[in-house]
């Protein structure tokens, strides 16, 4: 049996391990549970019947939080001219070109939580796909973050928005926002989640497409919630 921490184990133990919860009632026991001195990231994990081998069942997407997640990013924008002043002017934490590149490249720089590059950059951008792409800062068009928008897409990253993609076992990692909300911010957090995901399913996905969903804190034990129940509440 594993070796937990007390507060974990306590935590755990207030969990019925046998029981799907409804989302609501498993967002409030997350919020109850918690026992970490910080203000932890609510959770989720939603298990989907795709096989992400297949390219037709990749799923991938965004949402813009309805409540934000409680943090506002630090937003990097590759871009010249008249789309660089957008970007300063919505909000963007760096802006730059050929500069960034070779501060990213030479130095290993990377105090920036989202990235996002006009097109035309793309050529250059790409020479970062090394650094970039294993953490996940990479500007990719499916995910809206190679753009001429870019005033559009920073103001919607430090709103909130949350980039999301299916893993190697068919999983969707997103954050919900932060145990200090209040609890129906982070129900229509969950759902808005729930409601993309549900828009984006492919049609040769087969059987039960929403298979599990499971949210937990930083710091605490997952608790599951009923997938059935979760997709079929009115937000």
């Amino acid at each position: 049996m594993p070796d937990y921490g007390k507060r974990y184990a306590t935590a755990r133990s207030l969990v019925d391990r046998t029981k799907r919860y409804d989302l609501p009632e498993a967002l409030s026991l997350v919020k109850k549970i918690h026992a970490a001195k910080f203000d932890e990231t609510v959770e989720m994990a939603v298990r989907l019947g795709v096989d992400p081998r297949h390219a037709d069942q990749m799923i991938r997407g965004s949402v813009v939080m309805p409540h934000g997640i409680g943090k506002v990013p630090r937003v990097l924008v590759f871009a010249k001219g008249e789309k660089e002043k957008e970007a300063l002017e919505a909000g963007a934490d760096h802006v730059g070109a050929d500069d960034l590149v070779a501060k990213i490249q030479q130095e290993g720089w990377l105090e920036f939580d989202r990235a996002v590059a006009t097109p035309d950059m793309m050529s250059l951008v790409g020479r970062l796909g090394r650094l970039l792409g294993p953490r996940g800062l990479m500007p990719n068009p499916k995910s809206g973050t190679v753009t001429f928008e870019v005033g559009r897409v920073v103001r919607e990253i430090k709103a909130g928005k949350v980039e999301f993609r299916v893993d190697k076992a068919g999983i969707i990692h997103a954050p919900v926002g932060k145990v200090s909300f209040a609890d129906d911010a982070l129900i229509e957090n969950a759902r808005a989640i729930i409601d993309a995901l549900i828009r984006m399913k492919p049609a040769s996905s087969k059987g039960q497409y929403i298979r599990g969903i499971a949210v937990s804190s930083t710091m605490g034990p997952g608790i599951k919630v009923d997938p059935t129940q979760a997709a079929a509440t009115p937000r």
